[in-house]
């Protein structure tokens, strides 16, 4: 983070209040023209995640763990930092960070070592749970994999409300489960689930546990410990990082356990064409040059996060969910798809007189940039019934201002289909 933005988010902190004029500020893309209320797909980037990409950049790179001259040490430390700077975000250690290009890489690693073993011979079970409310990087990984070795894969109902049926998923842990996975937050609905509670309930049953943290790392408060997972993983760009890397955790006692997922330079102890012996975890899962100047964007972007007034911003996100939901009540033939009881601000709906593609386009002319589509959900969008929504995501910058746009350009749809 550059010296004068950090001196301006704690000059705001001293204030104890959360400015959201003073957080657009800091981000170069947020600007009065074009209401961005797409931020489950993406965030936008902090001078400070610019910043320590482009220094990086500016001040040398080179490859980590492998040159002995100074400045590859360098990078070598500030990497390592970055990992130092993940694990406090978690409230774990370093050396169960392990980092990757994202979300959908850590379900893939996960699913093709940890669990591949557990369902090795049906010893402890032949099927893996996961919800209805899944993004699509926690079905096919499981798909692929239970494909080979022949087993089932079960999913756990939601109801109306688009909240997870809890005596439902205790049910199918005793249905030969050896393994389930669910998101933290849902990138359609924006359901917060009980994770602490479906976590308990899975290792009652002798289940460990992956949780996707992708949608909630930008709104929550995320420690492992009182979740009690297994594996949490996330995605940089969701958290106003850079894309192209993200982190997964994982207990100790089972990255010891794990083989590789990928092999070449940097995962290996010793190499010869008889053999090779491989690193201890995290290494033992990077292959390869990894994103350097993204993992280093990556922390510079947790730190911004974590300089802010995070109960403020509680409060402020809180504030403009609530404000959202009562203006979407007010249009005419819209129906909100998920009613959950907690959550975050994403809005999937539909309109009755537009397909989702075109609110999506005549809100793109009236400013107010939205996804629409199936959400990489497909199983959820036939589970309410729809071919498609429209999806409203808020991140910290958000206002509601740009609220009551997103509201003036549905009327403005339909008047142009009604």
């Amino acid at each position: 983070m550059s010296e004068v933005i950090a001196a301006a988010v704690r000059a705001e902190a001293a204030l104890g209040a959360f400015d959201v004029e003073a957080v657009r500020r800091v981000f170069p893309a947020v600007t009065p023209g074009l209401a961005y209320l797409d931020n489950a797909a993406t965030t936008q980037k902090p001078e400070a995640v610019i910043d320590a990409v482009a220094g990086h950049w500016r001040g040398g790179t080179a490859n980590v763990h492998r040159g002995v001259y100074g400045l590859a040490a360098r990078v070598s430390a500030a990497y390592e930092g970055a990992r130092e700077r993940v694990a406090r975000f978690l409230g774990v250690r370093a050396e169960e960070v392990v980092f990757l290009r994202g979300t959908t890489e850590a379900v893939n690693l996960v699913a093709r070592t940890f669990v591949r073993q557990r369902l090795a011979g049906g010893k402890h079970g032949d099927a893996v749970l996961i919800t209805e409310m899944e993004h699509h990087a926690n079905i096919v990984p499981w798909q692929l994999l239970l494909g080979e070795t022949g087993g089932r894969l079960l999913v756990a109902p939601v109801d109306d409300r688009g909240e997870v049926i809890l005596e439902e998923w205790r049910r199918l842990l005793g249905e030969g489960v050896a393994f389930a996975a669910f998101p933290h937050v849902s990138n359609v609905l924006g359901t917060v689930n009980p994770v602490a509670e479906m976590s308990r309930l899975a290792h009652a049953a002798g289940v460990p546990v992956l949780v996707d943290g992708a949608q909630a790392v930008a709104h929550l408060a995320v420690d492992v410990s009182a979740l009690g997972c297994d594996f949490y993983a996330f995605s940089s760009h969701k958290v106003f990082g850079p894309s192209g890397v993200g982190a997964l955790w994982g207990r100790a006692e089972h990255l010891a356990g794990m083989p590789p997922f990928l092999g070449g330079g940097d995962m290996i102890r010793s190499v010869s064409f008889t053999g090779t012996s491989f690193a201890d975890p995290p290494f033992r899962f990077e292959a390869g040059t990894p994103a350097i100047e993204a993992t280093l964007g990556l922390a510079a972007a947790l730190d911004f996060l974590e300089s802010l007034d995070r109960e403020g911003l509680a409060t402020h996100e809180a504030d403009l969910t609530a404000y959202t939901l009562a203006r979407l009540a007010e249009v005419p033939g819209l129906t909100l798809i998920g009613q959950a009881r907690e959550r975050i601000g994403v809005f999937s709906f539909v309109l009755d007189v537009a397909h989702a593609h075109d609110v999506a386009t005549v809100l793109d002319v009236e400013g107010v940039a939205v996804r629409a589509g199936h959400h990489c959900a497909q199983p959820l969008m036939a589970r309410f019934g729809v071919p498609a929504t429209a999806r409203a995501s808020l991140a910290l910058y958000n206002t509601r201002a740009e609220v009551d746009r997103l509201i003036t350009g549905l009327g403005r749809v339909r008047e142009l289909f009604g």
